[in-house]
């Protein structure tokens, strides 16, 4: 039997009825939260870990070619690894460029429970 949570939703949503913020009680859909949020961030974003985050969004103005996909991957890579190293294990991170798209594909597994999970984010601006 899973283990139950209770952490803030990502992102973050007041809940009309009551009136506080919503909470997130699945575990597998938080840690998905917590991967975008990795993503989505980018360096420099947040006061007290300028380093944190993969930046993501900024690629969407790269010049989309294949060398930009290879640093896509290297970069998500190393981001999920300093910072979500201890929930998750990557497995594999695919990046396609694309005529106007940057594909990324990512595929994980939750440490704590074994369950691999496959993300494709959706980056705009």
């Amino acid at each position: 039997m899973a283990d139950p949570i209770e952490a803030f939703r990502f992102p973050i949503g007041i809940d009309p009825g009551r009136g506080e913020l919503i909470k997130e009680r699945d575990y597998p859909t938080y840690i998905s939260q917590l991967v975008r949020q990795v993503l989505l961030t980018s360096p420099g974003e947040r006061v007290n870990r300028p380093d944190f985050g993969a930046g993501l969004k900024r690629m969407v103005f790269a010049p989309l070619d294949d060398s930009v996909a290879s640093l896509v991957q290297t970069t998500v890579l190393e981001a999920l690894n300093r910072w979500l190293g201890t929930i998750i294990k990557v497995d594999k991170i695919e990046a396609r460029a694309d005529s106007s798209t940057l594909n990324v594909n990512i595929v994980y597994t939750l440490k704590s429970r074994g369950q691999q999970q496959i993300l494709n984010p959706e980056v705009t601006v």
